[in-house]
């Protein structure tokens, strides 16, 4: 079967791919999982379609600094009250007006403790939006919050329209939704695609992109064949077995950023026994070969880590990975009661960089501890409607860079209580607060390197990897790939 693959796909490169490309003004994207819904205030998973859709008040350019968005200016008051000047003329894609009071029903929509927002933990700092006039908004926060702007700037604050959302309903919008951004929704249909239009009155110039597809290709052979062959134009998740095949191929480019991908973790439900022993969790914590597994599975694509925080992140410490060493974790498990292991479920999904093959190399290495482990693995459509993961092992990913702080890559996760968080250790919690409480950088700084010692000794979570971010296009395609994971249409010329 894998000769047949191979075969296939070197017959696909030997097509001129220039030969199949659909007219230039339109464009499609291969999905390795399709979206199941679209309202940027509840999102359950990447946020690269709703990217397109909306807008936020402050944006990330190319080299990720902040600018502008639907907020032309910002402005701190006090210590915490941050307000924001708003672009006027802007109008939702149904032609109501993108004002103060849409600014107001976004973000307290989402901080609506009934909504059970998903994502609430990026602006819980947040106390109040006040609308000083219809173009000046005054958001005030619980603490001194310098991270307001960059809050602004990702989910879940992109900005909706109230009289559409309160006409149709939270489910509605999902499924259709609205917003101010460079691209308007037409149809969405589940497990096939999302077709969006150009929106001609765009704030910021008319797209050069007239429709984009966003089609569903969970198979990666199926989506570097749809590429080769001019089906889509421009692929995400590119298979780790295939990359060097793109690379070789005159008809196609790899697009791979460093480090540009999620940080690959196994999630402890910390409130089931054992994981509720802190010797448990650092056993298993040395129980995984994380370089053996990106080094034989995943083909030196992905980087091992020892924290949650990336690279690239204000705050970041250079945590050494935890060292493999199935001794010492057989030693632990006897100290904490079980010389003879356990059995435990631990789930995964179909979603991440060879994750199937990942998940099966853990649990023989959990195995050769005396861990037992009942696999289950889940579809991604299914996988993302559980938050938090009822595990009590799971394997997910998390990425921070969208705001490029240490905030993004721990507050949701390690933080008890918080939607994603399967965590609780009180001293955590007291550092994860106190992090959101201080404004000098070099104090902050200081804060994240204790959470992230802490985070090594109780073992929160168990990092894995960060997987570097890979797509494959069309040579008549310029898509260079960001730091952030984003796709922005708009940014995108095709020849």
């Amino acid at each position: 079967m894998t000769k047949l693959i191979s075969l296939a796909l070197a017959a696909s490169m030997l097509l001129p791919i220039t030969a199949a490309i659909a007219e230039a003004a339109d464009l499609t994207v291969g999905r390795g999982a399709s979206t199941t819904a679209m309202d940027p205030g509840f999102l359950r998973e990447a946020a690269t379609i709703v990217d397109n859709i909306f807008d936020t008040l402050v944006m990330r350019d190319k080299d990720m600094k902040l600018v502008p968005g639907l907020a032309t200016s910002w402005t701190a008051i006090d210590d915490t009250t941050w307000e924001f000047k708003l672009r006027p003329n802007v109008k939702f894609h149904n032609g109501e007006v993108m004002d103060a009071e849409a600014v107001k029903f976004t973000i307290d929509r989402v901080l609506d403790p009934a909504a059970k927002s998903p994502t609430v933990s990026y602006i819980r700092t947040i106390d109040s939006v006040t609308i000083v006039d219809p173009l000046t908004v005054r958001i005030k926060t619980k603490g001194p919050d310098p991270l307001l702007p960059t809050r602004m700037s990702r989910y879940p604050a992109y900005i909706v329209p109230p009289k559409y959302v309160k006409e149709v309903g939270n489910d509605v919008f999902a499924r259709k939704p609205v917003g101010t951004g460079p691209y308007k929704f037409v149809e969405f249909i589940p497990d096939q695609h999302v077709i969006l239009e150009a929106n001609k009155d765009y704030w910021r110039g008319k797209p050069s992109i007239d429709k984009v597809t966003w089609r569903a290709i969970p198979d990666g052979t199926a989506r570097i064949t749809a590429l080769l062959t001019g089906e889509v134009d421009l692929i995400e998740n590119v298979p780790v077995d295939i990359a060097p095949m793109v690379k070789a191929s005159p008809d196609a480019d790899l697009v791979q950023v460093k480090n540009g991908g999620l940080t690959i973790y196994l999630g402890l439900v910390m409130s089931e026994k054992p994981l509720d022993n802190v010797k448990v969790r650092q056993a298993l914590n040395m129980a995984i070969d994380r370089q053996s597994i990106v080094t034989n599975i995943l083909q030196g694509l992905a980087s091992p880590r020892g924290t949650q925080v990336g690279a690239a992140d204000f705050g970041y410490k250079d945590v050494p990975v935890t060292p493999y060493d199935p001794k010492k974790a057989k030693a632990l498990l006897a100290e904490a009661g079980f010389p003879n292991g356990f059995s435990i479920k631990m789930q995964s999904t179909h979603r991440y960089m060879k994750d199937g093959e990942v998940a099966q190399a853990i649990a023989q290495q959990f195995g050769d501890i005396g861990v037992k482990v009942d696999q289950e693995v889940l579809d991604w459509s299914v996988y993302t409607q559980q938050v938090p993961r009822k595990g009590p092992i799971f394997m997910l990913g998390w990425g921070s860079t969208q705001t490029l702080d240490a905030d993004a890559a721990v507050y949701a996760i390690f933080k008890t209580g918080e939607p994603y968080s399967t965590a609780s250790i009180p001293a955590l919690d007291k550092l994860l607060d106190e992090s959101r409480s201080i404004v000098e950088p070099a104090k902050r700084a200081e804060v994240f390197n204790k959470i992230q010692d802490l985070a090594v000794e109780q073992v929160p979570v168990i990092p894995l990897y960060q997987e570097d971010a890979l797509y494959a296009k069309a040579k008549s395609v310029t898509f260079e790939g960001r730091p952030d994971a984003r796709i922005p249409i708009f940014d995108i010329k095709k020849q």
